[in-house]
């Protein structure tokens, strides 16, 4: 084979490869918001690599929950809000928008909150200012970029997390300590082991993920007129593409998880930095990345805010995009993020509106960087009723048909339900 020809059958593979991410690598990149950083570098600074093994074992339930969400939008064409509507009573409808609205408004407000702080490391300038210049931004591409452009943006913005596996390879680890504490569960039975644990999972599991997928895989058959008549035209082959992209999203992000932790882990807790309070403070994780460089302290300042900026525009459409979504199936109005503002004026206000409360949410004088870990326990207890009505739907013949949920995507959905449940009740009674 000549070297034209081999760079042109990889480039072709390469393309193939990129072309199957959508959904699934945009929701994995999301769930590492501000949120999920602050969670999961607290953890690694209090209880070093204490909770290590968290990133190992939560992977396939993490897969098992989003590829039952997907799977969920994909065969009936409607997001989980629709469903239920459908299918359940109106209380338990109002409930899940009220859980997943609440949840990711005060998430919204946490990771605006962030952007601003992160950004004051570099940039002297008064946080309130900060904050809504980010607000705006992020309003007008929500609102004014197409979602085919949007969610093209969006997959790029993923690349900021390269920071923290970067920094784990860089440094001098304890590798045997490493691999023993990330495959052997440690657990305590103390409120702060429980409260961050919980935030742990709350992050990585997520409603607003749950509700997110399931309606940009509807926007996916949409966008590629997979829905006729209202009812998808799909078959296995998109199900197993849906799985692969699934699988690739929730396996980087949790990777992702893995290093932030370890890096909390070797540079915060060894140096007795066990609790996060400022920006600057979790930007030290990453100073051994730049150590050899001059004024290393503040280009890991200037790394750390890109990654907290980059996945904060990302996280937060997602958030009130979620949350929009839900809102909009259930009163039956239109929605989608290829719609003009004229054709989708209320799927387009809850976008807005959440977004303005989420920053008001920080003029309450709450600290911004400890603020990030509250939303993440809030989701950890608010998940456990939703994930009970994914497991029932997911696994309904009459609802799925050929395509509902075998023995495996059971045994997973229904373990992810009891570890979470049981971490909510433990936390709450260690209170």
């Amino acid at each position: 084979m000549s070297a034209k020809r081999y760079v042109q059958t990889h480039t072709r593979r390469i393309r193939k490869f990129f072309g199957l991410l959508g959904p699934g690598l945009t929701t994995g990149a999301a769930d590492d918001d501000p949120s999920g950083i602050a969670t999961y570098s607290q953890t690694g600074a209090q209880f070093g690599y204490g909770q290590l093994w968290t990133a190992l074992y939560m992977l396939p339930f993490m897969i098992a929950v989003q590829e039952a969400c997907a799977r969920i939008g994909m065969v009936t064409g409607k997001g989980l809000t629709g469903v239920i509507k459908m299918h359940y009573s109106k209380r338990i409808l109002y409930s899940s928008v009220g859980l997943v609205v609440i949840a990711n408004t005060i998430n919204i407000g946490a990771d605006i909150g962030a952007m601003a702080a992160a950004a004051q490391l570099i940039v002297p300038v008064d946080i309130i200012i900060l904050m809504l210049v980010f607000t705006i931004s992020i309003l007008v591409l929500e609102i004014f970029t197409s979602y085919q452009v949007y969610s093209k943006f969006l997959k790029w913005l993923a690349l900021s997390l390269l920071a923290y596996p970067l920094t784990v390879f860089i440094i001098d680890q304890p590798w045997k300590e490493i691999l023993k504490a990330s495959v052997i569960p440690h657990f305590e039975f103390s409120f702060n082991f429980l409260f961050i644990i919980t935030g742990v999972f709350g992050t990585t599991i997520t409603p607003y993920m749950f509700f997110w997928q399931a309606s940009q895989e509807v926007e996916e058959e949409n966008k590629k007129g997979l829905i006729q008549d209202g009812k998808p035209q799909i078959g296995w082959r998109h199900i197993h593409a849906m799985r692969k992209d699934n699988n690739i999203g929730m396996i980087i992000s949790e990777f992702t998880t893995w290093c932030i932790i370890l890096v909390g882990g070797t540079v915060l807790h060894s140096a007795n930095i066990t609790d996060i309070n400022t920006a600057a403070d979790a930007a030290k994780a990453l100073e051994p990345l730049v150590q050899s460089f001059p004024n290393s302290g503040l280009i890991s300042k200037i790394i750390f805010a890109i990654g907290i900026i980059g996945l904060g525009l990302l996280a937060i459409p997602v958030l009130s995009g979620s949350a929009s979504y839900a809102v909009s199936e259930a009163l039956n109005w239109k929605a989608s993020l290829d719609m003009k503002f004229t054709k989708a004026k209320g799927f387009y206000m809850v976008i807005i509106i959440s977004t303005l409360i989420g920053l008001c949410m920080n003029f309450i004088g709450i600290n911004p960087v400890k603020a990030l870990v509250y939303p993440a326990v809030l989701n950890g207890i608010a998940a456990v009723p939703l994930l009970f009505l994914i497991i029932r739907i997911s696994a309904s013949e009459s609802i799925m048909g050929e395509f509902k949920s075998r023995w495996l995507s059971k045994i997973l959905l229904w373990a992810t339900f009891f570890f979470m449940a049981t971490a909510s009740v433990a936390m709450l009674f260690t209170i």
